[in-house]
C-alpha cells in the first residue's frame, strides 16, 4: 500500500515579471495554477490515472511572492476515500535578492475525483498511514470533508425552505 509520504512531489520554478499583477508582485491566479498542477500531479499518480479538480477547498495567501522568487511548491495526498482525494499544498519561496531561509507563502487543500475513461469516478486504493504527521493530516482532512458536505446540506435546505416558502406564497395569493 502507498503512503502520504510516498506520493510527496516537490516542482520550483523562477517567478518572472509576465507573472506580475499590478503591484509588481506574482498574480495570486499563478500561485492558484502552480498549486493545481502540482496537486493534480499527485491525484494523477495516486489514482494511477485521471484525476480532475473538484473543489479547492482552502487557500490561504500569507504573503506577497516578489518577481525572480524562486517558488518551491510541495504536495502530498492527505486523505483518499472511495474516488475522491485531498492533496495538501504548502508553498515556499528563496528570495531572490537575500541568502536567507525559506519563506512560507502559501497553503492549500485540493479535493479531486479519480475518473475513468468515461469521465465516472472511479475507485481509489486506500491509504497506508504509518507516522503520526500522516495520522493527524488524515483526520484534519476528514473534518474539512465533513464541513463540506455539511456546507453543501445547509445549502441545499436553505434553497428547498425557500422555494417551499414561494410555494406556500403562491398558494396564499390563488386563494
Amino acid at each position: 500500500m502507498t503512503t502520504p509520504s510516498d506520493t510527496r512531489v516537490t516542482l520550483s520554478e523562477i517567478m518572472r515579471a509576465t507573472e506580475a499583477n499590478l503591484l509588481g508582485t506574482v498574480h495570486g491566479g499563478n500561485l492558484m495554477k502552480a498549486v493545481d498542477s502540482i496537486a493534480g500531479v499527485v491525484a494523477n499518480r495516486y489514482a494511477g490515472g485521471p484525476a480532475v479538480t473538484a473543489a479547492l477547498d482552502e487557500m490561504t495567501f500569507l504573503t506577497p511572492v516578489r518577481v525572480g522568487d524562486i517558488l518551491h511548491s510541495s504536495a502530498q495526498l492527505n486523505w483518499a476515500g472511495r474516488s475522491s482525494m485531498e492533496v495538501g499544498v504548502r508553498v515556499e519561496v528563496d528570495r531572490w535578492d537575500s541568502n536567507t531561509d525559506r519563506v512560507h507563502v502559501a497553503s492549500a487543500y485540493l479535493v479531486f475525483v479519480a475518473v475513468d475513461a468515461d469521465g465516472k469516478p472511479k475507485a481509489v486504493p486506500p491509504l497506508d498511514l504509518e507516522t503520526p504527521e500522516e495520522k493527524r493530516r488524515f483526520r484534519e482532512a476528514q473534518i474539512r470533508r465533513e464541513h463540506r458536505l455539511a456546507r453543501r446540506a445547509a445549502i441545499e435546505a436553505s434553497r428547498e425552505a425557500e422555494l417551499a416558502e414561494g410555494m406556500a406564497a403562491a398558494s396564499e395569493g390563488d386563494a
